[in-house]
């Protein structure tokens, strides 16, 4: 736990942020965790997954941008990703953080940016997944999708099972008929709204996805945990519940032979693609879900 926290700091350092990007890219550790910083870059990953037989989202990172200009160009670019994944013809659906799209400036600055990408998303039969951010973010990321909710259904949230208030927010969505997906959280949360300790997340996540397994519309399951995608199976075949109704999600570079092992065994699998420039928060808070990934970025960072 220490060493996650310690992680998780280091996400928000400017100076560790400048130093690690001069390296980073370059020295190929960040590509481990990251397609690229080009969208044709992303453009082969994703095509590679889906050779496998494995879906895609695509995410451009970044986020809290503080201009209005920021927001825009977030939004245009994701406007493009969605042209650019329908004239490559990838599977791929895209995610996105509020934040990135003008969160912190205005909910209504943010809304009208996502409507926009809504729009551009339902003209290719396409979906968009609003990211969950820190808690602070959690109630007004649901108030913004349930602005948006009554007239765009290519639209879905993620819940995060480390917070207390998850379970009442997984029974609204799921009488909605809202696409969820579900992932244990990356955030570094007081114990006020939080879960603390693995076990009781852990707990809490078998929990969450059962309900979203038996009684949800198309819920992904985002975990890398063997556990967890042990305890998702068995209930999928004690209830008869169909692959087709569910998918796991895993992030890109993260157990990459499990995610094609699960689609021999006929589950789906769709993998989160991030690209872009703003890797380096992204890649310090998978760091800190997994810290003996560590000694990998050490070692490449030492080569220099």
């Amino acid at each position: 736990m220490l060493a996650r926290a310690v992680l998780l700091r280091l996400a928000d350092s400017p100076g560790i942020q400048r130093f690690v990007r001069r390296r980073g890219m370059s020295a190929g550790f960040a590509r481990r965790f990251v397609a690229g910083e080009t969208l044709e870059e992303t453009a082969a990953a994703v095509r590679a997954l889906n050779e496998r037989g494995i879906t895609a989202t695509v995410d451009y990172l970044g986020e809290n941008v503080t201009s209005r200009q920021e927001a825009a160009e977030s939004a245009a670019c994701y406007c493009r990703i969605l042209d650019f994944l329908d004239a490559q013809r990838l599977d791929s659906n895209v995610s996105l953080k509020l934040t990135q799209l003008g969160l912190d400036l205005s909910d209504d600055l943010a809304c009208e940016n996502l409507r926009t990408i809504l729009e551009r998303a339902e003209q290719y039969g396409n979906f968009v997944r609003i990211d969950m951010e820190g808690s602070r973010y959690t109630q007004r990321t649901l108030d913004l999708f349930y602005r948006l909710w009554p007239d765009h259904k290519n639209v879905g949230v993620v819940i995060q099972a480390y917070l207390y208030r998850s379970a009442a927010d997984v029974e609204r969505l799921i009488a909605d008929s809202v696409r969820v997906r579900l992932c244990k959280g990356a955030y570094s949360e007081p114990r006020e709204v939080a879960f603390q300790s693995k076990r009781d997340v852990d707990q809490n996540f078998v929990r969450l996805a059962r309900e979203l397994l038996s009684r949800g519309r198309w819920p992904a399951l985002a975990t890398h945990d063997e556990r967890m995608i042990q305890a998702a199976i068995a209930h999928a075949r004690a209830e008869a519940i169909d692959a087709s109704r569910f998918e796991f999600q895993m992030l890109y570079g993260i157990r990459r032979e499990r995610q094609q092992g699960l689609v021999r065994e006929g589950w789906r699998m769709r993998v989160y693609v991030p690209f872009g420039t703003q890797w380096y928060a992204y890649m310090m808070r998978r760091l800190a879900e997994r810290p003996a990934n560590l000694w990998f970025v050490l070692k490449n960072l030492l080569r220099r």
